[in-house]
């Protein structure tokens, strides 16, 4: 069987049945509402037949609502790398704050340490001429023992 349509003309079985089922039910209220809006709204280039000058227009305003959808996703796009950016240098801010803090805190045990050590070195240096001053007092009383026991002793 030949069916004409306008000006296109296609072939089609006899008996044509869609692949899917007509006999549905929808049991939710919602869908229901969606469905039947969906089916009452329906555009307008699907149930009007083809001309030259609506093929034209029909193909200017899908370009049109085409570039429409392009350009809403390119513009969702930049807002959404300008938002991550954004993002991305208040978390460097963070980090660079958190390691300025921490900077700081390590400068300051630095001092601390330092300051520390300065002190265990100036008593460690006072313990050896101590230790020495005591090691040349520790040798003067041996000789003067030494002394006085020779002169105990007159062999």
């Amino acid at each position: 069987m030949i069916r004409q349509i306008s000006e296109f003309q296609y072939l089609a079985p006899e008996e044509y049945s869609p692949p899917f089922s007509t006999n549905f039910t929808i049991r939710d209220p919602i869908s229901v509402l969606h469905m039947s809006n969906f089916l009452t709204n329906i555009p307008d280039y699907f149930s009007k037949p083809p001309s030259s000058v609506s093929n034209n227009s029909t193909s200017d305003e899908a370009d049109t609502q085409q570039n429409d959808i392009i350009g809403e996703r390119k513009r969702r796009r930049m807002i959404s790398n300008r938002e991550s950016a954004r993002r991305s240098r208040i978390r460097k801010q963070k980090q660079l704050d958190e390691l300025l803090s921490q900077l700081v805190h390590l400068r300051t045990d630095n001092q601390s340490i330092m300051e520390h050590l300065n002190q265990l070195a100036e008593r460690h240096e006072k313990a050896l001429e101590e230790n020495e001053r005591l090691k040349e007092e520790t040798t003067d009383i041996r000789q003067k023992l030494d002394e006085i026991r020779q002169g105990n002793n007159p062999t």
